[in-house]
């Protein structure tokens, strides 16, 4: 069982949108710290788009930062409520599309619009994975960015689940196992931008405790999430040293890329 609304409610009044980035796993917010870093607060009516957007946590944090977001996903359930979410936090920056992003193309409205694009963790489950690219490529701005997170090659699994085997066809599972730096490269490539920055997110403790969280929500997630709880301050801050002083692989790959403002 989850949570009730009434206490998911609570957490969006008392927090706003970070009630959306700390309700889930850590990994979320792992994810959410690289993507700030990333996203500096700007009055310039500059436009993101959230390929993959889920209940519309990054999309309504990025509206708070001052962009003007579009958030699209193919679940129709999740588009609900990303907008009753964007409501009840009172931001009329974010707005939520259904969207299949195999089929962004006929979006012909979303064409070189956006200066910014953020796409996480949604590409391993798409088999077309250099369309994907392609397709948000055309959505963004000449001079715009990709901000791209996918599971790294290497992880290590959370739950057994994990480890395989990959789904054949495009049923909601990955694909594909995750990326390599090379594989990203050559997407890029493929796909025309230029590649700034690959780096990676989430270490062995936020790894810890979003298994710990997977393991007892079998049982209760409202009980999972409070026996973490107390213990989600200290990733951001542990887990830097930990892997400066390990081998334990990092569970995202993350990707800055560029779309050239003169192109060839």
């Amino acid at each position: 069982m989850g949570f009730s609304s009434y206490p998911v409610k609570m957490l969006f009044k008392i927090f706003g949108p970070g009630a959306g980035l700390i309700f889930g796993d850590t990994m979320v917010l792992d994810r959410w710290l690289w993507l700030r870093r990333r996203l500096p607060k700007t009055r310039n009516n500059d436009w993101l788009l959230d390929a993959g957007c889920g209940s519309g946590a990054f999309s309504n944090s990025a509206a708070r930062r001052g962009y003007k977001v579009i958030g699209v996903n193919f679940d129709t359930a999740e588009v609900e409520k990303a907008r009753q979410r964007a409501v009840s936090i009172g931001s009329d920056q974010a707005q939520f599309r259904e969207v299949d992003l195999r089929r962004l193309d006929e979006h012909h409205d979303l064409k070189n619009t956006f200066d910014v694009v953020v796409c996480t963790e949604t590409i391993e489950h798409i088999i077309d994975d250099l369309k994907v690219m392609r397709d948000l490529n055309e959505c963004l701005k000449m001079g715009g960015r990709l901000l791209l997170t996918a599971p790294y090659y290497y992880y290590i699994a959370v739950t057994p689940e994990e480890m395989g085997p990959v789904s054949v066809e495009e049923t909601g599972g990955h694909v594909r196992r995750g990326y390599t730096p090379a594989m990203l490269i050559e997407l890029c490539r493929e796909s025309g931008y230029v590649v700034e920055e690959i780096s990676y997110c989430t270490g062995f403790l936020s790894h810890m405790l979003t298994r710990m969280l997977r393991y007892l929500s079998t049982v209760h997630y409202g009980a999972a999430w409070l026996v973490i709880l107390p213990f989600r301050i200290l990733p951001p801050f542990v887990d830097p040293l930990i892997s400066k002083l390990t081998s334990w692989p990092p569970y995202s790959i993350t990707l800055v890329a560029y779309k050239p403002r003169f192109p060839e």
